[in-house]
């Protein structure tokens, strides 16, 4: 059906991995017991969403494109069901509702333009979600997972590490896809701390943002055009041996959380 007759929306970023063998050794990878909950948000064509549901406990599948419905239908079974519905639309309520308020792990497949509002809105807004399993285009994974000093380290790597700890555990090529697109892929596994040292997740957000929003400049200079006093600056640096020089880039991040307590909290 896919490969001949399906029509794939580029609004919606659909590419699909149709090879079940390799699914499968997608799903082993993941190395989790069999009787957990699973939120798998992009069913697609559904073949990652039954490797799943005969391995796992329960499963939930959310899928955007609605002509989907009569093929995806025909693959539910006791323990997999599907949703027709934008997963940025729904309330987590209603998920963990779903799984009778036990711990789930998300896999997902995610096209680039909504990769960070889903992975934050689950890191922010559940209490149940222990880690996910994320495909994402390779140098995207490669900037959510980077390290203070490195090239690619920048806001989504302070947030991701803030909030959880995040690893590349698995590279996927371009050519396991159909369509085949013009990059390759990585699976990132993030797994949710169990406490965050902040109160206010937006308004740290906009923060480590503001920090990086003019990453030629220092530190020191972006905090200033944020609207900080210089001399608060300077006294909050000395405490945290944070040199006036320094870039963005070169700070982890447990100094920015001990940053925004002290400018923000």
């Amino acid at each position: 059906m896919f490969e001949k007759d399906f029509k794939f929306k580029k609004q919606f970023g659909q590419n699909f991995i149709l090879d079940k063998n390799f699914i499968n050794s997608l799903v082993d990878s993941f190395n989790l017991s069999e009787d957990i909950n699973v939120l798998e948000i992009g069913a697609g064509a559904g073949t990652l969403s039954t490797s799943l549901a005969s391995k796992y406990k329960k499963v939930l599948s959310y899928e955007i494109d609605k002509t989907l419905t009569e093929h995806l239908k025909s693959l539910e079974a006791d323990n997999l069901k599907f949703v027709f519905k934008d997963i940025l639309q729904e309330d987590i309520l209603q998920i963990e509702n779903y799984f009778g308020g036990e711990k789930y792990y998300l896999i997902a497949n995610l096209p680039y333009y909504i990769t960070s509002q889903i992975i934050f809105k689950f890191l922010f807004e559940t209490t149940n979600l222990v880690s996910m399993f994320v495909m994402v285009q390779k140098e995207v994974g490669e900037r959510f997972c980077a390290k203070s000093g490195s090239r690619d380290y920048g806001v989504p790597s302070v947030l991701l590490s803030t909030f959880g700890d995040c690893k590349i555990i698995k590279n996927v090529s371009r050519k396991m896809f159909v369509p085949s697109p013009n990059v390759d892929s990585c699976i990132i596994k993030i797994e949710k701390k169990d406490k965050f040292l902040i109160k206010d997740k937006q308004k740290y957000v906009d923060f480590v943002s503001n920090c990086f929003k003019m990453k030629r400049k220092t530190l020191f200079n972006n905090l200033v055009k944020s609207g900080f006093e210089k001399e608060k600056i300077l006294s909050i640096f000395d405490n945290l041996s944070i040199s006036a020089l320094s870039r963005p880039e070169e700070i982890d991040e447990s100094n920015y959380v001990k940053m925004f307590s002290s400018f923000c909290e």
